[in-house]
């Protein structure tokens, strides 16, 4: 297989699993086991690839966010996304700075996929309880803010846990009951998280001879299909959550996470 291919491939597995609740760092470290490692910098650009696509999607909301600041509700908004974003800055040049590393490892993700599932089951339930409690609630609180700024960093440390399925459970769980502004919500906090790790990520390699040593062409690769698909993934997504909870979900990772126990040796 040749190497733009492989990172086509992940290109593309990144952009199915970024925003569905499966962990999109899990899948592709998983992935690399067999197609190649790739660096840091590899799997957080095509990560922003993703978040591009929901640049895209929301951007009539982003809009309507950026010009109309001085609308209580937007400016309150945009305030509860900073906040969450800043949690999540400062928590993870923290874990950055203490030398934290992905693990290559698939024995770890792999119970992380499984505990996950099992979590998200049980998430499912309290939140369909909260929801049956409160009725529908669209607001997203500063608790709620702070919050999913928190489960997005133990989302990056954690390889398998899925920031998607982190943020959006936490919010549902918070008390935002909608699971629309949830979604919504735990997205648009990404684009900023994304770009800003792509972009300190960037600055910590040019220069060195990490940058030269980087496939740039493989890396436009993986970055324009993990886009496209990530683009399909959360139309998709966004019009299943109306109809249908995140069971499948939680029971894919289950089984995928067992599967990987039962088949890979215990070193892997």
């Amino acid at each position: 297989m040749t190497d733009l291919l492989a990172a086509l491939i992940l290109g593309i597995i990144e952009g199915i699993t970024e925003f569905l609740p499966i962990s999109s760092t899990g899948h592709l470290l998983i992935a690399q086991h067999w197609l190649g490692h790739r660096s840091d910098l590899f799997n957080i650009s095509i990560q922003a690839g993703a978040i591009l696509a929901v640049v895209v999607i929301y951007w009539k909301r982003l809009w309507e966010l950026a010009t109309g600041f001085a609308r209580r509700e937007n400016r309150d908004y945009l305030f509860k996304l900073g906040a969450a974003f800043g949690v999540t800055a400062v928590l993870g040049i923290a874990v950055k700075k203490a030398g934290f590393q992905l693990p290559d490892q698939v024995l770890p993700i792999a119970w992380a996929l499984v505990l996950g599932g099992v979590w998200m089951i049980a998430a499912e339930h309290f939140a369909a309880k909260r929801a049956a409690a409160l009725g529908e609630r669209s607001a997203i609180t500063w608790t709620v803010a702070i919050l999913v700024g928190i489960a997005q960093v133990i989302a990056g440390v954690f390889p398998g846990t899925s920031r998607s399925g982190a943020t959006i459970f936490i919010a549902l769980l918070a008390g935002t009951t909608s699971r629309a502004a949830a979604t919504e919500f735990t997205f648009l906090v990404g684009i900023p998280t994304m770009f800003a790790a792509t972009g300190y990520e960037l600055l910590d390699v040019l220069g060195t001879p990490a940058a030269a040593n980087e496939d740039w062409n493989a890396l436009g690769v993986a970055f324009a299909a993990s886009a496209v698909t990530a683009f399909i993934a959360v139309k998709w997504l966004l019009r299943y959550i109306q109809t249908h909870r995140f069971t499948a979900f939680a029971i894919y990772r289950f089984v995928f996470g067992a599967a990987l126990l039962l088949l890979m040796p215990s070193g892997s």
